[in-house]
Order: C-alpha cells, then structure tokens, then sequence
C-alpha cells in the first residue's frame, strides 16, 4: 500500500516537474528588436516604451532577448510601420493614427475625435470586439497588435495666441496628427503630422503656430511654453490616446504559446501602468508648468466644441466612404461607444460630475 501511494506520488511529481520545466526546456532563445517613435529616456512615452522592451526579456528570463531603439537609432520615428511590416524588425511601439496614410481605421486605434476615453477603449479592445477589428486591419498590413499603454484624455493644445472662436483656426498652422486633424482643417486650419522630436523646433522658428501632444506630465518636457503660452485643457481629438506594440505577424505566429504569453502579459501590466503614471503625475507638472513657467490654461468654449462636433461628423462621413473595412469599423466602434459611455454616463459620470460640484474641484 505504501508502495503503490510512494509510486502514485512519485508520478505525479514527474508530471509536474516535466509541465513545469517544459516551457525553459523548449525554448530556444529568440531575439527581438524592437522600433519606436518616441525619443530615449523621454519621460512618460519613451520611458513607458523602454519599461516594456525590459520588462518582456525579463518576464522570459532571458529567453526572449530584446534590443530596444528609440526613435532615429534604428529608423525614423514615422518609419517604424514599414520596418516591422517588412520583417526588418520584430515589434513597434507607436500611436497606430500615425498610420491613417495607409488605412483612416488604423486612427480608431489610438483616439478619434468625441470617441472614448481610455476606460473606455481598454474595455471595447478587451472585451467588445474591438481587439478583433485591430486584427483584422493590421492583418491586411503583416502585423499584429496589442494595446500596450495609453496617456488618458489630452490636452486641447498649446497656442501662441488665445483661440475663441471657430474663425481663429482659419489660417492657424498646428501639428495635430489622424483624424482630429482632419477636423481642425474642415475649419481652417493648416495642419501636419510631425514626430515629437521635431516639434520644438517648429514652433520655435514660427514654422507651426500650435501643437498637440499629450498632457501635463509628457508636455512640460518638451518646453513648448517658451514658444506657446496658451495652454487648453481635454481636447476633442484624443479621449484616450490608447498606444500600439505592432508586431510583425508572421514572426508573432512562429512563437510559442508561452513566448506569445509573454509578450501579451507584459503588454497589458504597462497598458494599466503608463494611463496610471500620467494620472499620478499629471496634476503635479500642471501646477509646475502654471507656476514656474507662467502657462495660462485655458478651455475651449461651448461655440468652439459645436464647430468641432459639426467637423466631425464630416471626417466620419469621409472616413466610411473609404472602404468596407472603414465603414465596419466605424459602425462597431460608434455601437460599443453609446453601449460603454452611456452606461459611464449614469454610473461614474454622475458620481464624477457631483463629486466635483460638492468638493468645489472644478
């Protein structure tokens, strides 16, 4: 009896050992480079890029070795897409809008203008069908996403002159990339698509009279203040502001089960940690920026956001009339968004807005 529970145990040893011990036994060590478009040690976007490259070598023990390049070491910032697709490099850290060149659908990715905030996307990527429709436009293109770190809503912009009204963006050159740039050209504006590192430098020299980028924390940084005093609070254009690790498709379905876990699991802990660092920081570096730079926040008036809402609509109209693809995406997203947001609306919205009216936070 003893005898046969001793050989019984010792089985089930083998057992767990061998399914235990499999995944460092099979594997082989894989390399991985990946590509960004945000700048080295940049604090919140670069920094978030490079925790993740780290955190998925060492969430594999080593056995998925990763060479990190920030924007301009391997390949320009705007060229990363074409360098994953290729199978040049392995995996991307971007703004999938950045892509609205090749497909507008890749701007429901990242944020449209009046789309949904980051609790939002994260739910209908996760958990509404909106991961299904990422795979099947980046599919078309050789890649594979996940979500992988998201900045909350973002601020309106900085301007070199007060905005207030929709006639103060005819004539106004702004960086704003994907389709809330579409929307500010429907009212005037002159608008481009500039990697973050060449910002400063345009609106120093006069080149753009505004940018977006991305909120308090990222934004104090870039020291767009000593060429734009005019600071706007939550814009139209990004709610969320959700971020992309593409990868090259191919390479990504050659993995192992554990190898795609691993990856997936590092992407989804910096998802949650970069949206949790920005909130943190973001209060702290506003009040950094109004008192030792002199910023004057502003927020766009009522006038201003039904001139937005009005543009819009014709960007959505455009943006369906591109292709099957487009129009499907759109018709899920805009579904998931009143099914989401609507039930928000009542539950933490009502609590937020009177929150805020009884503790005087607005």
């Amino acid at each position: 009896m003893e005898r046969r529970k001793f050989l019984k145990g010792a089985a089930l040893g083998a057992a767990a050992s061998t399914t235990l011990a499999a995944p460092s036994l099979a594997q082989s060590r894989t390399e991985m480079v990946i590509v960004s478009t945000w700048g080295r040690d940049f604090p919140g976007l670069g920094t978030s890029a490079q925790r993740l490259a780290a955190r998925i070598e060492q969430l594999s023990d080593g056995a998925i070795a990763v060479q990190y390049f920030a924007a301009g070491e391997r390949v320009g910032a705007f060229d990363v897409f074409d360098e994953v697709a290729s199978g040049n490099s392995q995996a991307y850290v971007a703004a999938d809008y950045y892509w609205v060149g090749k497909h507008p659908g890749f701007a429901y990715f990242t944020a449209v203008p009046f789309g949904m905030t980051m609790v939002e996307w994260n739910a209908w990527i996760k958990f509404a069908g909106g991961q299904e429709l990422w795979d099947e436009i980046s599919g078309e293109f050789g890649l594979k996403a996940f979500t992988c770190g998201g900045t909350g809503t973002q601020a309106g912009g900085w301007f070199n002159k007060e905005i207030e009204s929709p006639e103060d963006f005819k004539g106004l050159k702004m960086r704003i990339p994907g389709l809330g740039g579409n929307v500010l050209s429907k009212l005037g504006a002159s608008t481009v698509s500039l990697p973050g590192g060449q910002i400063y430098e345009n609106l120093v020299s006069g080149s753009i009279d505004a940018t977006e980028w991305v909120g308090p924390y990222n934004d104090y940084f870039m020291k767009f203040y000593e060429a734009a005093k005019y600071y706007y609070t939550g814009g139209m254009h990004e709610p969320g502001g959700g971020l992309a690790f593409g990868m090259n498709k191919s390479w990504f379905e050659a993995r192992t089960d554990w190898e795609k876990a691993i990856i997936e699991a590092a992407c989804m802990e910096e998802n949650a940690a970069q949206f949790e660092e920005a909130m943190a920081l973001n209060g702290q570096y506003m009040n950094k920026l109004v008192d030792e730079q002199g910023v004057q926040v502003r927020a766009f008036n009522d006038d201003i956001w039904d001139a937005f809402g009005e543009a819009a609509e014709e960007v959505f109209a455009e943006t369906r009339d591109h292709s099957a693809l487009a129009t499907k995406i759109d018709d899920q997203f805009q579904a998931s968004l009143r099914n989401i947001g609507g039930t928000m609306a009542k539950f933490e919205g009502t609590f937020v807005n009177q929150r805020n009216r009884v503790l005087g936070l607005i």
